[in-house]
């Protein structure tokens, strides 16, 4: 069943173009709608049993003025009840009046949802800014106009969503799991804790690393549509490297991803965003592919933003390349001096936690 979770403000209760969106996406699909603090409230306080499995659309109007008491009194009940969403799946649909906000609050949501425990489907995020310029590019390719792209997507957001199903597959004796990480072991807690997680797997995961510290790591050149499709038909990119001896095998046999991602000036090191810049080649080629495999981030910061950097890793993993986000994707810790990690808190618990949710 369907539910539309519909965050609006009461003096914000007018937005025709969203309205029209919804009735094309939603049309022939049973659905209920939710679009008040209380409503949602109630729906928050059922059974757990009644809410598992339910499929979730965020929907978001962003208001002209550029705030949303509506989405800070949302964002605030899911934060306080922090399991509220466990074992559902969702996808978010925002619609703004400017170029700004859309994709900042998209992914912001997404992330707190997964935090309460929802899985999102690949490219989970459908955001509409308010000239549409966004649809430009999906608009030519498809020969539609910019708004009827957007009805288009919209709608395969909806159908995407109703046909997730990521408890169901087939279990494998062991799951394959690839590690990437641009990190020295000699200094890096964020290894330190990836130790731990495979120390709680026990054998239970064939793993493999891939260090983008071996060798020269070359960012994505924005090689023109045709010349990225080639090289990527043949499972290759232009500048080669060890992303593309090493990396693009290691991800087509892997069933899930684990970045290892220190924060690095509230971003994600440089290599690690070559990394996945440099992965579009190979989208190009193995798109549905993608959506079969799940990604999971250890994350840990010198001071603080691990947050920030957690919703870098889903905009461009899920929102941008496909991958399917499962459920607290992300263990984020914050340690600063070398091997402190191992001061955190319940550390060998949280990593032993992590160790099952890659063997799920």
């Amino acid at each position: 069943m369907l539910t539309v979770l519909k965050i609006v403000d009461k003096n914000n209760i007018n937005h025709p173009r969203i309205d029209s969106v919804l009735a094309t996406a939603l049309a022939g699909h049973e659905h209920t709608t939710i679009d008040t603090i209380d409503g949602f409230v109630k729906w928050c306080q059922k059974p757990a049993e009644q809410r598992k499995g339910s499929a979730l659309l965020f929907v978001l109007p962003w208001p002209d003025i550029g705030v949303s008491l509506a989405y800070g009194q949302w964002l605030n009940e899911i934060l306080n009840h922090p399991h509220c969403l466990a074992d559902c799946t969702g996808a978010v649909l925002i619609d703004g009046p400017s170029e700004f906000f859309t994709k900042k609050k998209g992914r912001e949501l997404i992330f707190i949802a997964n935090q309460a425990g929802c899985s999102f489907p690949g490219k989970s995020l459908v955001e509409a800014t308010g000239s549409l310029a966004n649809f430009n590019i999906l608009a030519q390719i498809q020969g539609l106009d910019n708004m009827e792209a957007y009805k288009k997507s919209a709608t395969d957001l909806v159908e995407k969503l109703l046909a997730f199903k990521p408890f169901d597959q087939a279990k494998k004796h062991k799951p394959y799991i690839l590690a990437v990480h641009a990190s020295i072991y000699q200094t890096s807690n964020t290894l330190l804790l990836w130790d731990l997680v495979k120390k709680a797997l026990n054998d239970r995961a064939d793993l493999e690393e891939v260090s983008l510290r071996n060798g020269e790591i070359i960012d994505c050149r924005g090689c023109n549509y045709e010349t990225c499709l080639h090289f990527g038909e043949n499972g290759r990119c232009f500048y080669g490297g060890v992303i593309v001896d090493q990396a693009y095998p290691a991800i087509k046999r892997c069933d899930a991803i684990v970045l290892l991602c220190p924060n690095y000036n509230d971003s994600l090191s440089a290599n690690l965003t070559a990394f996945i810049n440099r992965l579009t080649a190979l989208f190009r080629k193995d798109f549905a592919t993608f959506a079969t495999k799940k990604f999971y981030a250890l994350i840990v910061s010198g001071y603080s933003g691990g947050d920030i950097v957690a919703e870098q890793v889903i905009d461009a993993l899920n929102c941008n390349k496909n991958f399917m986000l499962p459920s607290n994707f992300a263990l984020i810790e914050t340690a600063n001096a070398p091997k402190s990690i191992l001061q955190c808190a319940d550390i060998e618990a949280k990593a032993a936690e992590m160790a099952e949710k890659l063997l799920r």
